[in-house]
């Protein structure tokens, strides 16, 4: 195959909320000023602050895109979901709303695809500030591993990241396009007719391990995921910079989201109950605690870690009672099928966001 095969916007980017609404506009400018191959964009807006709707409502008028908004906070696969729906291209990016691309990164993972057949193509993908400096993820291992031993047998979920911490400038010369087995939501390319063989997207995975359901999916399918160095981008992970951030926030990694994606992860795929789940459970809510909690106690303590420590005691059941609240309040409140609106140019339509 040759990547001339590829037609005009024969790709549609459906950015998503990760985990925070702040980083908005610095990555949606960061795609239209490093893409110069043709696209399609969705954008699903799931309960943004009202500056950060007026601006993506803006930006939706401006450069013609469609506008997804709910006024209730989305699980990111529910997001993403709203976005396939409406897909009719050849592929679709998945990008979350905290990443910044570079120049070429697209046409890159489209010639991948065209020249290799790859169901996935995952960019190489890198992490915190400045951008394009650490390596988040350069591919890795995703599958279920069948353990027998005296009679017993365990499935043994493998999830293995490779390079994550290194610097790109050390890794880059050794990375080359190749097939491997994990690519990561942050940034993907998948061809839309996979769908059509998997389903959509699983949203009882509300907050954790969505993509190595999907690559686990898309490999028992026949497919293929490829990894393209030469495209390059980078999230940039929270603390939330807004006070506007930290509803979504504390709903995107609580208590029970997790737990419930575990749970699906295991019951789906017939896992063993075994250490890597254990793990899983004994760190529920420790992105809170790293962001949120443990830098309020350093701040109250004035650096003072014995201190900080003492804080930490009150304010951890602190945090686990207003997160069991927040969580509880949510599922009560908001249910499937709520009513959405779409935007694309000047054209106003409603449509029904079905889980």
């Amino acid at each position: 195959m040759s990547p001339l095969n590829t037609t005009a916007k024969d790709v549609t980017i459906v950015v998503a909320p990760r985990e925070r609404f702040s980083y908005t506009r610095e990555s949606l400018e960061s795609i239209y000023e490093n893409t110069e191959y043709p696209f399609e964009l969705i954008y699903v807006d799931g309960g943004s602050p009202k500056h950060i709707k007026n601006y993506i409502a803006t930006k939706a008028k401006e450069k013609n895109f469609q506008h997804i908004r709910t006024d209730f906070y989305l699980s990111p696969n529910h997001a993403r979901n709203l976005g396939l729906r409406q897909v009719k291209t050849k592929y679709i990016v998945f990008v979350d709303n905290d990443v910044a691309v570079t120049p070429g990164w697209l046409k890159a993972m489209v010639n991948c695809a065209e020249s290799t057949g790859a169901t996935i193509v995952s960019p190489l993908v890198c992490q915190f500030l400045p951008l394009h400096t650490e390596v988040h993820c350069a591919g890795g291992e995703s599958g279920v591993k069948v353990i027998e031993k005296e009679g017993n047998v365990r499935r043994q979920i493998i999830e293995k990241i490779y390079k994550q911490g290194r610097k790109v400038e050390q890794v880059r010369p050794q990375l080359k396009r190749e097939q491997t087995g994990l690519a990561e939501f942050h940034c993907m390319m998948v061809r839309t007719d996979i769908f059509d063989k998997i389903g959509v997207l699983d949203e009882q995975l509300f907050n954790t391990k969505e993509h190595v359901d999907l690559c686990m999916l898309v490999t028992e399918a026949g497919g293929t995921i490829y990894l393209e160095p030469d495209s390059l981008v980078t999230y940039v992970p929270g603390p939330p910079l807004e006070f506007s951030d930290l509803p979504y926030y504390m709903l995107r990694w609580s208590d029970a989201w997790e737990l419930n994606s575990l749970k699906r992860l295991r019951e789906k795929w017939n896992a063993t109950e075994d250490q890597y789940f254990k793990n899983k459970y004994n760190r529920l809510g420790w992105r809170r605690r790293m962001t949120i909690v443990d830098p309020l106690c350093r701040k109250l303590a004035f650096g003072n870690r014995y201190l900080a420590r003492a804080f930490g005691k009150i304010l951890k059941p602190i945090d686990k009672f207003f997160n069991k609240f927040v969580t509880n309040r949510y599922a009560n409140k908001y249910l499937p099928n709520k009513l959405i609106s779409t935007t694309k140019a000047q054209q106003s339509t409603v449509t029904t966001a079905s889980s």
